[in-house]
């Protein structure tokens, strides 16, 4: 199918076999998927969230830590009570957990209808995840990494986002990475008094992967596949000067504090990993993704790490390029927030501008 889209420069109509805009300066050509596309991983997104309350052994509890409100699974074995976590207090959630019920009873038939989804999704030419990738992720997302406040970061989260913002991610931009970093607020997993169901050592050690030996002794913070080269990292922001490991209780691990990281993994959102019949995830938000990119391609310039920063430089473009045209306030929004934090911020966002005059003009023309 065809569809008619409009070159924003020219004010011409066109005809592409996907809507596609040229970008604001013409360095490169913005695919949208197809509106089935589209249909299809919203219905995937909205069928895994429903499925993550599916299967409650008791009654929803909200229990209210500081000032935020948190959902559990509150359910009796014998003689002891239990507290499962579910997830953040969000109209979102509460409308789902009124529908348990009949959620349930229509899990299977969801479960048909998810695989069908994912086909139309390969089909349309959505990213997918390898074999290696996708039996990891989905093995941490079993023992609950995402449900107890793990968050995907780097290129894993930003090829999610091509379903998020309806867009086509090319090859060059989200180039696969044998990588697999999950980050994660300390105090966040204090705070939900709640564990993996499987402790991650026993996960990673079924799927051959072996624990990096670290300074502290007794601690592991990342693991390595023996037979493949898959490296999974743990990570947490850090809110001193101290860069060092931190336990993360509800997940059972260690974690490399970063600086700048609180600012990426705020408000992180759910979305499907393209995976056998999808896996619910969490990711950071988009517009939060492509400043920090801003952020932590000037601490990588020169080096041994100066690739890692063109990526950098690269992924925010692109996604500041279409947020600056079809989510412009939320990107105002994080854009705004990342300068307000300090002399130290707004020094490495303009030090990535200064390579990226293009991507300067969009943010500088944002709304106030």
């Amino acid at each position: 199918m065809r569809y008619p889209t409009k070159n924003l420069l020219w004010g011409r109509c066109f005809c592409y076999t996907y809507p596609t805009r040229i970008s604001l300066w013409g360095r490169f050509v913005v695919k949208y998927h197809s509106p089935a596309g589209v249909a299809a991983w919203t219905d995937l997104l909205r069928s895994l969230k429903d499925s993550a309350v599916s299967e409650l052994r008791g009654s929803p509890k909200l229990k209210t830590v500081g000032d935020k409100g948190y959902w559990y699974d509150h359910y009796r074995v014998g003689t002891e009570t239990n507290d499962r976590y579910i997830g953040p207090d969000s109209a979102d959630l509460r409308e789902r957990l009124a529908r348990q019920q009949d959620i349930a009873e229509v899990e299977k038939q969801a479960e048909r209808d998810r695989a069908r989804l994912m086909r139309t999704l390969r089909a349309e030419g959505y990213l997918m995840a390898d074999v290696g990738t996708g039996q990891v992720i989905s093995a941490m997302a079993r023992a609950g990494v995402f449900r107890l406040g793990g968050t995907l970061v780097g290129t894993q989260a930003f090829r999610c986002y091509e379903g998020e913002l309806g867009v086509r991610i090319g090859y060059d931009q989200a180039a696969m990475t044998d990588d697999i970093d999950i980050a994660s607020f300390e105090r966040l997993s204090i705070a939900l008094q709640d564990q993996v169901d499987s402790p991650l050592g026993e996960v990673f050690a079924e799927l051959k992967f072996d624990p990096v030996p670290a300074l502290d002794k007794g601690k592991a913070w990342k693991w390595r596949q023996t037979d493949r080269r898959t490296l999974v990292e743990f990570l947490t922001p850090s809110f001193s000067d101290e860069e060092g490991l931190r336990d993360l209780p509800a997940l059972g691990v260690s974690a490399q504090s970063l600086h700048f990281l609180n600012y990426l993994i705020a408000e992180p959102i759910q979305v499907p990993l393209l995976y056998r019949s999808g896996v619910l995830v969490q990711v950071p938000r988009p517009e939060r993704y492509a400043i920090h990119k801003l952020i932590v391609a000037d601490r990588r310039r020169g080096g041994p790490d100066e690739l890692k920063s063109r990526k950098d430089r690269m992924q925010a473009e692109f996604l500041i390029e279409v947020l600056g045209a079809d989510r412009p306030e939320d990107l105002a929004e994080a854009y705004e927030a990342a300068m307000e934090v300090g002399p130290a911020w707004r020094s490495r966002i303009a030090a990535s501008l200064e390579r990226m005059a293009q991507t300067k003009a969009v943010l500088d023309a944002l709304p106030g």
